[in-house]
């Protein structure tokens, strides 16, 4: 058996590595801590399980960020239709962002919050390992299309404005105003509600936008 490890936390990888190799003492386990080195190994082998987590940076000397993870569990969802994955982070809700890709993949994928019971955390191991699923703490997330999630981002964690995200995204302004009402529905937030509170529906979008996990 082979197995990918990648965090760049070095107490992390460590305790996980040892966790791994006392279940699995036959097991070739590989430690990685960026993007660049895990694509690296996975160009030049095949693992029976990919172990990850999602806060990882690009490559050494970059700062870990949550979208560098699901960028490249996207890219490897899309590539390898059959790997086995497990995703252990503190940040499983982020996984939303990729519902579909994740409910299509064919090969084993289970989540595991880094809060977990070591013995509970094996138990998913071992069932991304034999091609199962384990998914429920995105069962019930929201579901946003990409352009949707796009216009979250640029708005919250770019700071652009309705005109600048349009030019952005070479969308009509109307367009992304649309999108604007797509999000909200979806949020369960609507203008009418947010007048009687007196709260700013721009304001509240974002901080459960934030709390869903669809932007870091």
């Amino acid at each position: 058996m082979k197995i990918l490890l990648i965090d760049d936390h070095q107490l992390i990888l460590t305790g996980t590595f040892n966790l791994l190799q006392q279940q699995y003492p036959k097991a070739d386990i590989v430690k990685v801590k960026t993007v660049y080195d895990a694509l690296e190994e996975i160009a030049t082998s095949s693992f029976d399980l990919i172990f990850m987590d999602l806060s990882i940076p690009e490559k050494a000397g970059t700062i870990a960020q949550i979208d560098t993870g699901i960028n490249l569990l996207q890219q490897l969802l899309q590539k390898y239709p059959q790997q086995n994955f497990l995703v252990q982070s503190s940040y499983v809700k982020a996984l939303v962002r990729i519902k579909y890709e994740i409910d299509e993949h064919q090969g084993g994928f289970a989540i595991a919050d880094k809060g977990l019971s070591e013995q509970e955390m094996l138990t998913r191991v071992y069932i991304a390992i034999q091609g199962a699923t384990h998914t429920q703490d995105i069962k019930n997330g929201l579901e946003l299309k990409p352009e949707w999630l796009e216009v979250l981002k640029l708005a919250f964690e770019k700071g652009l404005t309705d005109k600048l995200i349009s030019e952005q995204m070479y969308k009509s302004e109307r367009a992304v105003r649309t999108y604007w009402t797509k999000i909200q529905d979806v949020l369960g937030l609507y203008p009418e509600d947010c007048k009687k509170q007196g709260k700013n529906i721009r304001i509240q979008t974002e901080i459960l936008a934030r709390k869903e996990g669809l932007i870091d």
